[in-house]
């Protein structure tokens, strides 16, 4: 299987392949079209669009530019997702209907020019993380058809994994859009819930839920997502993306990164030391990569994640089926039905206790962010074949959901990253995550951990090609040089640490600074200035600031001083403070003394 990739079908590359005129829309969709017949036993599509059906897109493509972000794009589609004129089932047959428009989300990627090949196979009503519980059969792995493919998103990720999609969509409610990517070699987005636009999408867990992206790489998944992101007013939990995480804050994470880890004894890998041994490989390398990993607690996450089954939120699945599920209960899949039937009997009252308890979880896991980059686990603990999943569906399931189940409860964001093909031949991969609205930060590092895993695309023998992007630092935090009042031990340091900010290093300028006490006070205040004829290296303070508080604290900062970027020992260039020439008249020079500490010590 891993031989019947015609070309690389990263977006990337078609586009180049498109622009030389080497390869066209339409032959691609034919050579879709072509390889889908190879692989039908593995139950990947429940719609795969005809020759008619596609000839529609094909046609738009001739009124859009050429230069339109996914001009000639194949995608699939999640058939719990709309798409206008294709039948919407959920995996479920009864459930069906056709939907006259499609969902924003898929309009919007329409829009842009990519053109849709499919619905996707999914675990009915998108209950489940294995991909084997439909109706239209188990969804079988890209990798070995003997293993189960990780679902909901069935066979959106399976579809890609096996070059019959550029990318995809899925939805995640539990998982559904990380282990997928896990077991099939992909980058899988989870996004901030509400960036997606739900509209036209059948939910499992309305209040939960979340579109999902699976792409090769993560340049792929930034490209994706900033097309079908938006806010929608039609959407009752859309949210408005802050600046710091929009598209443009993408890029190579470059410096140093501090990563939370669980801890060896919170780990379970359930009897699985090939998927273990990755794990410790793939910490094993970042490590020498210059990644600081640090472990925090693992309890307050799992107990959050065994809430979205074993609380009241069952009850939601229960909401979306209705009535088939009390009017045609023979019509929804079995291990399905007994999971979502359970949601009539919670009571108003264990919902409020449980929103209690997760609101008290999440306060403390929120915290144990604090000074980290992300939390990096490992998607899945093991990948177990179809058979084994049979066995044992409702157990092993839940174990598929060991490392993922929390993250929507706790309004959390996340990409699922390969890192390793073990020793059995199967991919596996980790998570990073973060607080909402994290996206763009997570995808960044994904970039970077993508130059230092190098694997191929999917289940192709395809070596991932390594695009250059702008490399980024850390948005969330500003540097900031301090050289006076705002010093440790000086009396406006306060403004610092009560923004959050937290000293970084302590370090001098380069030789090119003078250093005057300026008039008035208190608090008494020093002027820097560049004279790189006769200046000096000046002792200064670099500290960490949260960016969103940056602004109130620059407009505080009285004439003649202000922000501007300041050269380091190391000639690194920082922001931090200046002072207009204008100040220094009648001002003392005090350069000769290397600081303020110096000045303020003799001023005694």
């Amino acid at each position: 299987m891993k031989d019947k990739f015609p070309y690389d079908m990263t977006i990337t590359s078609l586009q180049k392949l498109y622009r030389s005129e080497e390869l066209t829309p339409r032959k691609v969709l034919s050579d879709i079209h072509q390889r889908s017949k190879l692989y039908v036993d593995h139950n990947i599509w429940i719609h795969l669009l005809n020759t008619e059906e596609l000839e529609f897109y094909l046609l738009g493509l001739e009124s859009k530019d050429k230069t339109s972000p996914l001009w000639g794009i194949p995608f699939a589609i999640k058939d719990n997702i709309d798409l206008a004129g294709i039948p919407t089932t959920a995996a479920c047959p009864e459930f069906a209907y056709t939907p006259e428009s499609s969902a924003r989300v898929v309009q919007q990627l329409i829009n842009a020019g990519a053109i849709p090949v499919g619905k996707t196979n999914l675990d009915q009503f998108a209950t489940g993380l294995n991909g084997t519980r439909s109706p239209y059969g188990a969804c079988k792995n890209s990798f070995n058809p003997d293993y189960v493919s990780g679902g909901s998103s069935a066979g959106s990720a399976v579809s890609v994994g096996l070059g019959l999609a550029s990318f995809s969509l899925g939805t995640d409610t539990a998982g559904s859009g990380r282990v997928p990517a896990c077991f099939n070699n992909l980058i899988g987005l989870k996004p901030s819930r509400g960036l997606l636009s739900a509209k036209g999408m059948v939910p499992a867990c309305k209040s939960l839920d979340c579109m999902t992206i699976f792409a090769y790489d993560s340049d792929d998944a930034n490209l994706v997502f900033s097309v079908a992101e938006g806010f929608d007013i039609a959407d009752n939990y859309s949210r408005k993306n802050p600046f710091p995480n929009q598209s443009r804050a993408y890029g190579d994470r470059q410096g140093k990164l501090r990563v939370g880890i669980i801890p060896e004894e919170q780990l379970d890998f359930f009897d699985d030391p090939t998927y273990a041994a990755a794990y410790i490989a793939t910490l094993n390398r970042l490590k020498a990569d210059e990644i600081e990993c640090v472990e925090v607690d693992y309890q307050p996450f799992d107990e959050a994640a065994r809430l979205l089954y074993e609380g009241p939120w069952v009850s939601e699945r229960y909401i979306a089926t209705q009535p088939l599920i009390e009017d045609n209960p023979d019509a929804v899949f079995p291990v399905v039905r007994e999971i979502i039937s359970r949601g009539c009997e919670p009571k108003a009252t264990e919902l409020f206790k449980s929103q209690y308890r997760l609101n008290a979880l999440k306060q403390v896991c929120d915290q144990q962010f604090n000074g980290l980059d992300c939390l990096l686990t490992p998607t899945a603990g093991r990948c177990f074949t179809i058979d084994e999943m049979l066995e044992e569906p409702v157990l092993r399931n839940s174990q598929l959901g060991f490392y993922t189940n929390y993250m929507n409860l706790l309004d959390m964001a996340s990409v699922a990253v390969p890192t390793q093909v073990t020793s059995k031949g199967l991919p596996f991969g980790v998570t990073l995550v973060g607080p909402t609205f994290s996206d763009r930060a997570l995808l960044s590092i994904a970039k970077r951990f993508q130059k230092i895993f190098t694997l191929n695309i999917g289940a192709s023998g395809i070596p991932k090609n390594n695009v250059e992007v702008t490399t980024v630092t850390n948005s969330e935090y500003i540097d900031v040089l301090v050289c006076g009042a705002h010093l440790q031990g000086f009396p406006l340091n306060w403004q610092l640490t009560e923004r959050g900010a937290t000293l970084k290093t302590v370090t001098r300028t380069a030789p090119v600074y003078k250093m005057y006490a300026l008039a008035g006070g208190p608090p008494f205040r020093p002027g820097l200035v560049m004279d790189e004829a006769k200046g000096a290296a000046i002792d200064v303070e670099v500290w960490s600031m949260p960016a969103d508080q940056f602004g109130n604290f620059v407009d505080g900062i009285p004439a003649p001083l202000g922000i501007g970027k300041v050269k380091l020992a190391d000639d690194s260039m920082v922001s931090g403070f200046i002072c207009e020439p204008y100040g220094i008249k009648g001002a003392k020079d005090i350069t000769q003394l290397g600081g303020w500490s110096a000045y303020m010590q003799q001023k005694k």
